[in-house]
C-alpha cells in the first residue's frame, strides 16, 4: 500500500470537528490500523442507531464486540446481540449499515465461512477482509 493512498483530501481545516475525527478514524483505518483502537469513534446521530431498536443493538455490538481482524457469522452475531434465532434480522440490520467500514459490517460472514454479501460489492468486502487480514499479521511480527 502506498504512501498516496493515505493522503488526507485538502481542506482539512475546514471540517467540523466530527468530520475531522471520522476522517482521522478512516485513515488510520487504512494506514495505521492499530491506532484505531486508541481514536474515538466518531459521534454517530443516524436514527438506525438507537439502541432502542434491534438493529440499532445489532450494529452497536459489532462495533464493539467484533475487533480488526476478526469475522463473525450473522448467527454469532445474532446471539451477541441477544436474540440468538435473529440471524435474518442481522443480515437486514447490516444491509441498513448507514456508516459501513466504521461500523464493519464486511466483518460479519456466513457460518458456512463464505464472505455473503456487502452493500458495496462482494469484491470490497473481499478486499477489506483480506486488508484487515494483513495489517493484523504484520502487527504480529
Amino acid at each position: 500500500e502506498s504512501s498516496a493512498a493515505c493522503e488526507v483530501c485538502e481542506g482539512a481545516e475546514e471540517m467540523t470537528e466530527p468530520l475531522k475525527q471520522c476522517t482521522a478514524w478512516l485513515h488510520a483505518y487504512f494506514c495505521e490500523p492499530a491506532r484505531t483502537a486508541s481514536l474515538p469513534v466518531p459521534a454517530f446521530h443516524h436514527p438506525l442507531l438507537r439502541r432502542d431498536s434491534f438493529t440499532g443493538q445489532v450494529l452497536w455490538t459489532l462495533l464493539r464486540d467484533v475487533k480488526f481482524g476478526e469475522a463473525v457469522s450473522y448467527k454469532q452475531l445474532a446471539e451477541l446481540a441477544g436474540n440468538s434465532r435473529a440471524a435474518r434480522a442481522v443480515g437486514g440490520a447490516m444491509r441498513s449499515n448507514p456508516i459501513p467500514i466504521i461500523i464493519p459490517c464486511h466483518r460479519v460472514i456466513r457460518s458456512s465461512g463464505q464472505s455473503g454479501n456487502y452493500g458495496g460489492g462482494n469484491l470490497m468486502k473481499e478486499w477489506l477482509l483480506s486488508h484487515e487480514k494483513l495489517q493484523k499479521e504484520k502487527l504480529a511480527y
